[in-house]
């Protein structure tokens, strides 16, 4: 069975291609309805699982425009939306869903109204998400952000809060007793500091997701990405000034969305043959290379730490990296770079020559594209909209790199939600260029990388200490 999820969050995307998975469903993405059409001309799924609130073209006017064509009239869909009152529930069966969920939801959940459907079977069904709630560990040294966080983690029925810490040393003894599946981290507080508290979970437990919890102050801002670079999974900022009903859907909607996306439950492989499809011989790739372009999300920071410093004071080509994250941090995480690298990683500025040995970092909030040609090409920063709901995108890079350097285009794709870099990485193979893509075992999150391997496009699928090695013996054998 196939399914279309279309949803303009990442993280919800990445939740329900997980429990669709569980139940033995193929998944593509798209992040609006209108990249749920162009994805039906190409795909004919079994289900279309639809937000209700997206840009360019929301899911009630998706459901619409899809009643009204022939070859779509009596396709499954269910909207899964935040959306709970009665009326609304109404308007969207009258505009033609099948069935309504309404977010946050259980695996369970999800799985029951795939059978009243009939897209899944009571046996599939009995099978999904019997793992127990995960067990979150919340440390905060403020009562109040522990309480709220607290009560809006109890109220999924996925989730279960295990216990609750005042300062680091206080976790990493409630840890020791009964280790949770993951911990909620404040950046800033007293006895040991956030920073302080997952180094030490790195060094005793190095595989336990941390998800940190912070101010977007400047000071919260600099300690969170340092953070980061320490192993941290990811980061949500703590939400101020907010009444306490706007505090809890926040949490609802950032906090909890990653803690689902970061604990993986397994489950069966997708039907329709093995997660890793068999490659056919890749042809001879002769010519230098021009440049190599990485795309990274999730789990970022760490992955480029171990990756960049292999290749980057070698390297006698261009590298540009589309990081998905907020624009005050991407200076400060060039800046974190350059010192790890012992070279230079400057954010990406529009206009500036692309020069042999330039590490260039998309800007928080701006596409990053490559103009020119071969011999001349140049930097484009663009305020365009977003692509599989992200600003910079990894697509919008990697189409750049290969009309510019065609088979001279070498693409990483690690660790991060979500498939951005899929179609760019597509693109690069269809001009002679080569992908690399992180493996499973080694990413925080295998969305990216594991639709490149899953879509066939992968030249090479590596554990991340080997990636950056790989880099800079391709570039060193082909002139880069």
């Amino acid at each position: 069975m196939r399914a279309l999820v279309v949803d303009d969050s990442k993280p919800s995307r990445s939740i329900l291609v997980r429990a669709l998975r569980d139940l033995r469903f193929e998944c593509i993405e798209a992040a609006n309805g209108a990249e749920a059409l162009a994805a039906l001309t190409a795909a004919r799924p079994d289900l279309v699982t639809i937000d209700w609130h997206m840009p360019v073209m929301d899911g009630i006017e998706l459901v619409r425009r899809l009643r009204r064509a022939p070859a779509h009239r009596d396709l499954k869909l269910l909207m899964v939306s935040t959306e709970n009152d009665t009326d609304r529930i109404a308007t969207a069966i009258e505009a033609g869903v099948d069935e309504f969920l309404s977010k946050p939801f259980t695996p369970e959940a999800l799985a029951r109204k795939l059978v009243a459907l009939g897209v899944c079977t009571a046996a599939e069904a009995a099978g999904a998400g019997g793992r127990g709630p995960i067990r979150v560990l919340v440390v905060d040294d403020s009562a109040t952000i522990r309480a709220a966080l607290s009560a809006a983690l109890a109220a999924d029925p996925d989730l279960q809060v295990v216990g609750t810490a005042i300062n680091g040393q206080v976790a990493l003894a409630a840890i020791a007793a009964s280790p949770p599946d993951l911990v909620l981290l404040d950046v800033e507080m007293p006895v040991l500091d956030g920073i302080s508290t997952l180094r030490e979970i790195r060094r005793l437990r190095p595989k336990l997701p941390v998800l940190m919890f912070s101010s977007l102050t400047e000071r919260g801002s600099k300690a969170t990405l340092d953070a980061l670079l320490a192993g941290a999974n990811d980061y949500v900022a703590k939400p101020a000034g907010l009444t306490p009903e706007e505090v809890s859907a926040r949490i609802r909607d950032e906090v909890i969305v990653k803690i689902k996306a970061l604990v993986s439950r397994g489950g069966p492989a997708p039907r329709g043959g093995p997660a890793v499809p068999a490659r056919t011989a890749a042809p001879a790739r002769r010519g230098p290379i021009r440049g190599v372009v990485i795309a990274v999300s999730t789990g970022g920071p760490t992955a480029l730490a171990e990756v960049l410093p292999s290749f980057a004071r070698t390297a006698r080509v261009p590298v540009l990296i589309v990081q998905h994250m907020p624009a005050f941090f991407t200076a400060q995480l060039a800046e974190r770079l350059s010192r790890l690298c012992d070279a230079s990683v400057r954010e990406a500025q529009a206009g500036q020559e692309l020069r042999a040995g330039d590490i260039l970092l998309a800007p928080g909030g701006r596409h990053l594209e490559i103009t020119g040609d071969s011999i001349a090409a140049r930097v484009r920063l663009t305020d365009d909209p977003p692509e599989n709901a992200c600003r910079p995108a990894a697509d919008v890079l990697f189409r750049s790199a290969a009309r510019t350097w065609g088979a001279g285009t070498l693409g990483v794709v690690l660790t991060g939600m979500g498939r951005d870099g899929l179609q760019g990485s597509r693109a690069i193979v269809d001009a002679g260029g080569a992908v690399i893509a992180q493996d499973e075992f080694t990413s925080v999150v295998w969305g990216m990388p594991g639709e490149v391997v899953r879509a066939g496009l992968a030249d090479a699928v590596l554990p991340l200490p080997q990636i950056g090695v790989d880099v800079a013996l391709r570039l060193a054998r082909r002139g880069g």
